[in-house]
């Protein structure tokens, strides 16, 4: 019985890239100069269960650097070798690779083979105890340069014998061997062709990258004599001579076919597999004419089942110590089911309003025993909603977990030492939210390590600690999360912001208030840096922030103090999937003002409006002037007021601007469940998104940063006297 394991990929998948992030994480945390036997144990099960799930899915360019990886850490953390930075550093690009072949599995991104054949041969070469020749950095950072092999005076050969098979066959076999050692081609009869390959792995593991390629039936596998010395010695000089005339023997890898596209045209000598020339032609030169003792066929063992294989698989997973009672009690379920049931309480809600609506009307006395079901139903519904919402709602911990290895990697890289802090970790956001939180975080981080905290001669110059510290915090506050990021840095200086935003033709003055002066910063283009580099100074970090928190009915609020640091303030609503809103009406329309944008309501005094010819009316509230929005013209609406006097006005603000919102009444406030207007119809200008009232009508939720953003434009250049 046969079995599809390819049903349990996706499955897979999600176990890798968990076990991943668990490796970076105990990487980044290990004490290097005293390192937790339990942490090298938890860090070496990590790459043991990855190796294990890739084996059993036939990935094997994962298995292979992972069983690289798994050999170094197996003698680390047996005591056999000491750990060392050089080993974190390895060990981290190791993971960055992995993590790169997963996705290329996963979602057909592409794969750097130059930068995981290095990090294989920077982690071959520290289980040798070599020290690498060059700094192990991730992927997407790598810079290391080519180099020899290391060092096989102790390894196996194995002569491998291939049947008549297409040249990209056998091109397509000696690049993934190539990954174990040293390999070389030479011809046979028959059209056939063999393959030599000198190398520390073992045989198992060579039948089982031959087996992915080729039909393990029709391979002959013996092990070749080992060299003498004075071969060892006529190798090495014909290996230097092979480096030096074709630039260390490695091919460039291209889009289409990498290295064994390039060999097809290339004699045998000429190929820069192994390195080293045919046996014969070593013993050759080497004058030695003595036959070699008859070489000895090596059993195969039998092909193995998949079933075997995971069964195998299962053992070892099992076998990974846990603490009592930590076996997990939750499944994994799409995000679409998720969304689907979401979507259906959100019909139940809606219907659940329309029955309290329309059995208002019934006599209390009379439909008693209805009223009170009803009533009970509203309660129940209310928890199901709460209760399904929070399976969205996803710990801020998979935001957070993301900088701790960006932080290492950009402290290190600007020559700076950061401490990094995280609180709240724990903190539930939504999902959509989660994910859409990431950037503008990211870029608040780099700023304060790139901006924020000084160079450690300058901290120390300024009487404060070479490492700076940086803060990651989420918490709830009333119905929003705030998450901030703080630095202990050299702070914000106004002079400095000031003088750039008057170069850049922004309306400044001196009187000001710092808080004011902050938001500068958010200005597009706006930068202070000297100049650019890949890290910042292009000016299109903060803009970008804001307008993406706004996008999330967020705001960002700064707080700084010159040499004592930055806090950058984020407070976004819990979820997009339910709002609080005021109903208003203008004409027979109905909308819905999200509550977050609006500041107070009013009726206005004749005397507050003023005409602006060509340009329409502003309010004044307080001494400030204010766009006065008549909503029934924004939407061509036949309105049952037109005088802003007897209706009312609700003033909205966001992104540090604000508005008056003419209306005809307010109707009340209310929780709406927000359905995608765009999906279900086409996007229109100034609304976000649509809800179903009690009453079974659509109502339309205003877009009040589109409104607010178009209103103002029409004003920013009026002076009203």
């Amino acid at each position: 019985m046969t079995i599809d394991i390819s049903q349990f990929y996706q499955v897979f998948f999600d176990e890798a890239e968990e076990l991943l992030a668990e490796m970076e994480r105990l990487l980044l945390g290990v004490d290097v100069a005293s390192p937790d036997p339990e942490d090298l144990n938890a860090i070496f099960r990590t790459a043991h269960s990855v190796k294990g799930g890739a084996s059993t899915f036939g990935l094997t360019d994962m298995s292979e650097v992972t069983h690289v990886l798994e050999s170094l850490l197996d003698r680390i953390r047996k005591g056999e070798m000491a750990l060392t930075s050089n080993h974190v550093d390895a060990f981290l690009a190791a993971k960055d690779s992995l993590k790169m072949q997963l996705d290329g599995h996963r979602h057909g991104a592409r794969v750097d083979q130059e930068a995981v054949a290095n990090v294989r041969m920077v982690l071959h070469d520290l289980a040798e105890g070599l020290v690498p020749q060059a700094p192990v950095v991730a992927p997407s950072y790598l810079t290391l340069e080519p180099k020899t092999h290391h060092p096989l005076e102790n390894a196996h050969r194995y002569k491998i014998e291939l049947p008549p098979v297409e040249q990209r066959d056998i091109s397509a076999l000696v690049d993934e061997l190539g990954l174990m050692g040293r390999v070389k081609v030479t011809p046979l009869d028959g059209g056939r062709s063999a393959i030599i390959i000198t190398t520390h792995e073992s045989l198992d593991d060579i039948i089982a990258i031959c087996s992915f390629v080729l039909n393990p039936e029709d391979l002959k596998i013996f092990e070749a004599p080992a060299l003498t010395p004075e071969q060892r010695a006529i190798e090495a000089a014909e290996r230097k001579r092979i480096e030096d005339a074709q630039g260390w023997g490695f091919f460039d890898m291209d889009e289409e076919g990498g290295a064994a596209a390039q060999a097809d045209d290339m004699s045998d000598d000429e190929r820069g597999y192994g390195f080293f020339q045919p046996i014969e032609q070593i013993r050759a030169m080497a004058g030695i004419t003595s036959e070699a003792p008859p070489a000895q066929a090596v059993q195969r063992p039998d092909p193995i089942e998949v079933s075997e294989l995971a069964a195998e698989a299962a053992s070892e997973k099992k076998s990974v110590k846990k603490d009592p009672g930590a076996e997990s009690s939750s499944i994994r379920v799409s995000v679409e089911k998720v969304d689907q049931l979401i979507n259906l309480i959100g019909e139940l809600v809606i219907t659940n309003a329309m029955l309290e609506q329309r059995s208002s009307i019934l006599d209390p006395m009379g439909h008693e025993r209805l009223l009170n079901s009803i009533s009970q139903l509203g309660r129940n519904t209310r928890e199901l909603q709460e209760a399904v919402m929070s399976i969205r709602m996803m710990p801020m911990d998979f935001v957070f977990s993301r900088f701790p290895r960006m932080v290492r990697d950009l402290a290190s890289k600007l020559g700076k030492k950061v401490d990094f802090i995280t609180n709240g970790a724990a903190t539930e956001l939504d999902k959509g939210l989660i994910e859409r939180i990431v950037d503008p975080l990211t870029h608040l981080v780099r700023n304060s390590i790139d901006h924020g905290i000084e160079m450690p001669a300058a901290r120390a110059a300024a009487g404060k600690s070479e490492a700076g510290r940086l803060f990651l915090s989420a918490g709830h506050q009333g119905g929003n999360i705030v998450i901030e990021v703080s630095d202990d840095g050299g702070g914000l200086n106004r002079e400095r912001i000031l003088a750039k935003a008057s170069e850049n033709g922004l309306a400044v003055s001196d009187g000001m208030t710092d808080e004011e002066v902050w938001q500068l910063i958010f200005a597009p283009g706006f930068s202070t840096a000297e100049q650019v580099t890949d890290v910042s100074g292009r000016g299109v970090g903060m803009d970008v922030v804001k307008r993406n928190i706004a996008s999330m009915g967020g705001t960002v609020d700064i707080r700084s103090a010159r040499g004592f640091g930055t806090t950058i303030s984020i407070s976004l609503p819990l979820t997009l999937a339910i709002l609080d809103g005021m109903s208003i009406r203008s004409g027979d329309e109905i909308y819905i003002l999200p509550l977050s944008f609006v500041v107070e309501s009013l009726q206005p005094a004749e005397q507050d409006i003023r005409d602006i010819a060509g340009r329409g009316r502003v309010l004044k509230v307080r001494g400030e002037y204010l766009p006065l929005i008549p909503l029934y013209q924004m939407f061509d609406i036949a309105p049952r007021i037109t005088d802003p006097s007897e209706g009312i006005v609700v003033i909205l603000e966001t992104e540090g601007k604000k508005a008056a919102l003419f209306v005809d009444e307010l109707v009340g406030q209310q929780q709406v469940v927000v359905k995608n207007l765009e999906a279900n119809y086409r996007k229109v200008a100034g609304i976000s998104g649509a809800t179903i009232l009690g009453d079974g009508g659509v109502a339309l939720i205003l877009d009040v940063a589109a409104l607010v953003r178009s209103s103002r434009q029409l004003f920013e250049d009026v002076t009203v006297s």
